[in-house]
């Protein structure tokens, strides 16, 4: 499956952005998540869904901003942010699995990615 994230910007702390993650097929069974890496750190955990909706976890940085959501007829995942930080900062990928892993939050698991996207939140 080919992923490909979209929706990135420059945006005032406090701001809003949503992330769109397009599938080139059906993923209503796939374990998706948001990873970020900003410059000179590792990749983290954003967020995670399960195929079914009501499974998602989140990064405890992002948890009561942040929301991830899927939409099965478009093949796509969402990342709705909100009241961003300057820490935020980074570029968002998208990425994807057959099946739901309880290391959700470890990037080595995930075998699809998408291309990222740049977030910028300035202070």
């Amino acid at each position: 499956v080919q992923l490909q994230a979209s929706g990135g910007g420059l945006v005032q702390a406090g701001g809003s952005l949503r992330l769109a993650c397009a599938a080139s097929r059906d993923i209503s069974t796939y374990a998706m998540a948001w990873f970020r890496q900003a410059p000179g750190k590792e990749r983290e955990f954003v967020a995670a869904i399960r195929w079914n909706v009501r499974g998602t976890h989140y990064a405890d940085s992002v948890k009561g901003r942040f929301a991830i959501s899927r939409d099965a007829a478009k093949n796509t995942v969402y990342l709705q942010m909100n009241s961003l930080k300057p820490e935020d900062t980074a570029v968002y990928y998208c990425a994807g699995d057959h099946y739901w892993n309880i290391k959700y939050y470890d990037y080595n698991q995930y075998p699809f990615w998408g291309q990222g996207t740049q977030v910028t939140v300035s202070s």
